[in-house]
């Protein structure tokens, strides 16, 4: 009885002390806003599971704290990113980026000592030699298995009582290269030895040394760098950056290059206004089409039904990607079947790929093609549940098919097929992978200085800024997603709203 008392709070306690060393954890590496959202989700469940009060929120706890970690931190980082200069040039921190340039070296003056590295067993032992004075150091064992920074102390060779075995060969030290370079020796006078050579290691001192005022010195030419938080790098007196730059926060200037840069500002307009009409024709034709299957898949006087509607739900039931490598080939401008048969009957030859317009109606073809049969299933769905108390009024009062149609069927399955259609448009104003698997946003606009195409989405825009430019700008990239994120919430609660105002004006 007292087990099944103690054993709950004891879990608990349990589940909670290792979601807190989490917490810890991971701010300690460096992901502070996770780890805020972890301990956020933390606190509320401790809350929710000991409070009486929250009992009813038990159950849906578990969801919450999902959406929180999955959906909720994944958009306020990006939010955070898009206020940064984060980028391939300013990847770190501005500790991190000190650190690294303090931890550079440089070789100075000195002797060269020849370097050989010997099998002990299943490690290793590095000898140096100095070859004028004959002088030599061993190191202790080595087991060169990882590549992260070591300092090891070495001792004069007559001190060393093992004997070494052959030394290594070339092509035997070759693949520890870059284990090797992550070491540091150090002698007994207390010069650093780092490798400058497949068999040579010369003795080294920091490159950068800190002073009091927050600068570095370069010991080797005397420039002063100075940390400029305005452009994320340390510079020179002649302002010149040195790499790696750091991150800091620009505020709103990612937003400003947006709408003000020409650079940004003209690709960014006409592949939104393009993003608009491939998402809404997509999902007319799509609608369109399964709405007329399923029309026809309803009169009862066509045999073979069932054939048909398997067949026609094949597109869908194939894996997207699958569908759009096949329609990559057969668009294919050389040896594509539809070319093939395109020249046969008419003697063209449509340059699918290279033509903005044709590439256009490529993207439509081939998406209609892969969302129709959805659709058409919907459709289908809501056709059966219309009462046939309508279609056989209808049919005494003398109506046609395209009466019924527009006047019965159209109507009746608008309301309810309404939210699917906002969700498709949304889903398509991001469809990245149709994007990047059959066009990759080509052609390319040949008047902008960013990569940009004729056939990119807005969603395959922001990748191609964020790992494909030259300076793969992450944060300008979290800046677009942001922009995106607004514009599709306010086009479906502009949709949502004209769908109430005319359901109100039906009644």
């Amino acid at each position: 009885m007292s087990l099944s008392r103690w054993l709950p709070p004891v879990l608990l306690a349990a589940v909670l002390l290792a979601a807190l060393y989490v917490v810890v954890a991971v701010h300690a590496a460096g992901e502070t806003l996770l780890a805020g959202t972890i301990l956020v989700i933390v606190a509320l469940a401790a809350w929710i599971y000991t409070s009486s009060k929250a009992y009813a929120y038990r159950y849906l706890f578990p969801g919450i704290g999902a959406a929180l970690i999955f959906v909720v931190f994944p958009m306020v980082y990006t939010m955070g990113i898009g206020f940064t200069n984060h980028s391939s040039k300013n990847l770190l921190k501005f500790p991190r980026a000190t650190q690294y340039l303090i931890d550079e070296t440089h070789q100075v003056e000195g002797q060269s000592l020849q370097f050989t590295l010997h099998a002990d067993g299943a490690e290793f032992r590095a000898r140096f030699e100095n070859p004028e004075t004959q002088a030599a150091f061993v190191s202790g064992p080595l087991a060169l298995k990882n590549t992260n920074p070591l300092e090891l102390a070495v001792e004069p060779a007559e001190n060393v009582k093992i004997p070494l075995g052959e030394p290594l060969q070339l092509r035997d030290l070759i693949p520890r290269q870059a284990t090797l370079k992550a070491l540091t020796f150090v002698t007994p006078d207390g010069r650093k030895l780092r490798m400058t050579g497949l068999r040579q290691f010369g003795p080294v001192e920091p490159l950068y040394e800190p002073r009091g005022d927050g600068t570095l010195l370069n010991k080797e030419n005397g420039d002063v760098l100075t940390a400029n938080f305005k452009t994320g790098f340390y510079e020179n007196q002649r302002g010149e950056r040195i790499q790696p730059g750091f991150q800091v926060n620009v505020g709103l200037d990612n937003y400003r290059r947006i709408f003000t840069d020409s650079a940004f500002r003209e690709p960014f307009i006409r592949i939104f206004v393009w993003t608009v009409m491939f998402s809404a024709l997509t999902v007319f034709f799509a609608a369109a089409l399964g709405m007329l299957l399923a029309v026809l898949f309803n009169w009862d006087a066509l045999k073979f039904k069932g054939v048909y509607r398997i067949m026609l739900f094949l597109p869908y039931a194939v894996p997207g990607f699958i569908s759009i490598l096949v329609f990559k080939g057969l668009f294919n401008n050389n040896f594509g079947e539809i070319n093939l048969i395109l020249h046969a009957l008419f003697g063209i030859k449509p340059a699918w790929f290279s033509d903005p317009t044709l590439a256009k109606i490529m993207l439509l073809i081939v998406n209609v093609w892969l969302g129709y049969p959805y659709m058409m299933v919907v459709c289908m769905g809501l056709i059966k549940a219309i009462p046939a108390d309508l279609y056989e009024a209808s049919a005494v009062a003398g109506a046609g098919p395209l009466v019924n149609f527009f006047r019965i069927t159209l109507p009746l399955i608008l309301k309810p097929l309404t939210p699917l259609l906002i969700s498709a448009f949304a889903f398509n104003f991001n469809n990245f992978v149709l994007i990047a698997l059959l066009t990759g946003g080509r052609p390319d606009f040949l008047d902008t200085s960013v990569p940009a195409g004729t056939t990119d989405l807005l969603v395959s825009y922001t990748y191609r800024i964020a790992f494909q430019d030259s300076g793969q700008q992450f944060g300008l990239a979290a800046a677009i997603s942001t922009v995106i994120f607004a514009m599709v919430a306010v086009i479906s609660l502009v949709q949502m709203r004209f769908t109430k105002i005319a359901r109100e004006e039906t009644r």
